[in-house]
């Protein structure tokens, strides 16, 4: 029994490292695709500046700033879950400390990670979508932008869902750990 513990911790580790080396990839990636889109939106902003019509560069101005706003709204989604998903991963390292079986709330957890990493890259596609003109976007542009909202919307929830399940997942571990310790206790 033993053994075998130590073994599903050996292969969680493993595991964990693997996750963290692809997490940390799929983040150098999608920062450089972000800082590419930014400079994209800071040279659309000095176009508009040159713009020699009032109205059309106010009109531009103001789509750049729409488009900003959508893609902060996301990112703030993102953050909030992400921020969720690091107290739970700090719950867990508590109860395991205490001896609580804490694997499918890690599998959870996991889950959550690879859904926040699906939406971040789905932001950063829709932001170099955005950041490509300043002018109204194509049919094909708008369809394809509402297509990836929906997704990153879908992506968020589901990594929400996955988080409040783990967060059942250790309530009902430790509720188990507290029944087994207060049985041996009275066994004894």
């Amino acid at each position: 029994v033993g053994a075998a513990r130590e073994e599903m911790k050996d292969k969680r580790k493993e595991v964990k490292t693997e996750i963290k080396l692809k997490r940390e990839q799929i983040q150098a990636d999608i920062k450089a695709t972000r800082e590419d889109a930014k400079e994209k939106m800071t040279e659309l902003r000095t176009k508009i500046k040159e713009e020699k019509d009032a109205i059309k560069a106010e009109t531009k101005e103001k789509r750049v700033e729409v488009r900003e706003k959508a893609l902060e709204r996301f990112d703030g989604a993102v953050s909030r879950i992400s921020s969720l998903k690091d107290k739970i991963n700090s719950r867990i390292v508590t109860l395991e400390a205490k001896g609580v079986d804490v694997t499918s709330a890690e599998s959870f957890v996991a889950t959550a990670e690879v859904k926040l990493s699906e939406a971040s890259a789905k932001i950063v596609e829709a932001n170099a979508l955005l950041a490509v003109s300043i002018d109204e976007l194509s049919a094909e542009n708008k369809a394809t932008l509402k297509t990836l909202a929906k997704e990153i919307q879908t992506l968020i929830v589901d990594a929400h869902k996955a988080l409040k399940d783990a967060m059942g997942a250790l309530k009902a571990a430790a509720k188990v750990q507290v029944e087994a310790s207060a049985t041996t206790e009275v066994a004894q």
